[in-house]
């Protein structure tokens, strides 16, 4: 038995090998001399850039020809103009890619009239990170914890309607009885955050990486800038600095935490890459590969580390089942909950 093992491992290894450069030689010289634009759904700065400029330093070196890869920005409606431009306007020969929205399939269940776009038919290659939304506040906001949220009226910067900071906001608000006052348009979480630094308003919820990777001086020292009161996910982000951040989900009501878990969704689905609905499905395969050889690249991980981010990578294949099964199993009674809270008249 022993023996067998001794020689079968090196088979498997082989197999392997000869398995990824077959999927890098069946494209052939299709990307040779070509140029892929990544679109990015939000203005530059923020967290879908930071990543979407590395995977354009990086996705090229897996794939043979090396092409080039370029970005361009389409922020609006809090990144639902560039969804449903890549759904239904964006060429479809493979030379598009797009840093999709985390909550992409909250937003699709939300509201599917100006969502132009169904999640499955996205072709999801890879993601590099999973993160959970997360409020802050400024400290002179009299705001310690996120009881004194009932009695001390605030003001909050969201990018638009289809935003995961718009999405929590408008849900913990209701739901743990807050007094704040939403103000939306302004074009990615960085821009959200400097009127949190300028005094415009007192508070947003990117992610918990924007926060860390822009402004991590905020939360330093006895007299912090600012300080996180609540965040929501699946479980609690790994951060450190995101330790002892109470979670949405334990503080509500157990009928209400069903609303909090499908807002959470767009967590797994971190910060990735997407082939448009109708690319060529031979391309798919040795996309995908080129996308995880990526994430194993020391170079990548470098890149990342200098920028500040995090790697926790999920295959394609991975998100496109949860995906599936997540719109599958979306309950239309809390999907009915969630419209009513959210986009209530305020």
């Amino acid at each position: 038995m022993l023996k067998r093992l001794r020689i079968a491992l090196p088979i498997v290894v082989a197999a392997a090998t000869l398995s990824t450069a077959s999927l890098a030689n069946s494209l052939g010289n299709f990307y040779k001399g070509k140029t892929i634009t990544i679109t990015i759904p939000y203005g530059p700065g923020g967290t879908y850039d930071k990543y979407g400029s590395s995977f354009s330093n990086h996705l090229g070196k897996e794939l043979p020809g090396n092409p080039t890869l370029i970005m361009q920005y389409m922020p609006g409606a809090g990144g639902s103009r560039a969804m449903n431009w890549f759904a239904n306007i964006a060429p479809k020969q493979g030379y598009n890619l797009l840093v999709p929205l985390d909550n992409t399939i909250v937003n699709q269940l939300l509201r599917p009239k100006k969502m132009k776009y169904n999640a499955n038919d996205f072709t999801w290659l890879g993601s590099s990170n999973q993160t959970n939304s997360v409020i802050c506040i400024r400290s002179d906001s009299g705001v310690k914890k996120v009881a004194d949220m009932k009695r001390i009226k605030t003001v909050a910067s969201v990018t638009g309607p289809a935003s995961s900071t718009f999405l929590f906001i408008s849900l913990a608000s209701y739901l743990l009885d807050w007094k704040v006052k939403i103000v939306a348009g302004y074009k990615g979480s960085s821009r959200a955050m400097f009127a949190v630094e300028q005094g415009e308003t007192q508070m947003t919820a990117p992610n918990w990486l924007a926060w860390g990777s822009k402004v991590p001086h905020w939360f330093v020292g006895k007299n912090p800038f600012a300080r996180c009161i609540l965040q929501n996910g699946y479980e609690e982000d790994p951060a450190a600095a995101m330790k002892g951040v109470p979670m949405l989900t334990n503080l509500i009501k157990p009928e209400d935490k069903p609303l909090a878990l499908f807002l959470a969704s767009a967590g797994p689905l971190g910060r990735g890459l997407v082939l448009p609905p109708g690319a060529p499905k031979r391309l798919v395969a040795p996309l995908r590969a080129a996308y995880d050889r990526m994430n194993k690249s020391p170079k990548f991980l470098a890149e990342l580390k200098k920028r500040k981010l995090r790697l926790i990578p999920t295959s394609g294949e991975n998100i496109q089942k949860m995906v599936a099964n997540t719109i599958k199993s979306a309950s239309p009674a809390v999907i009915a909950k969630a419209k009513k809270i959210i986009f209530r008249k305020r």
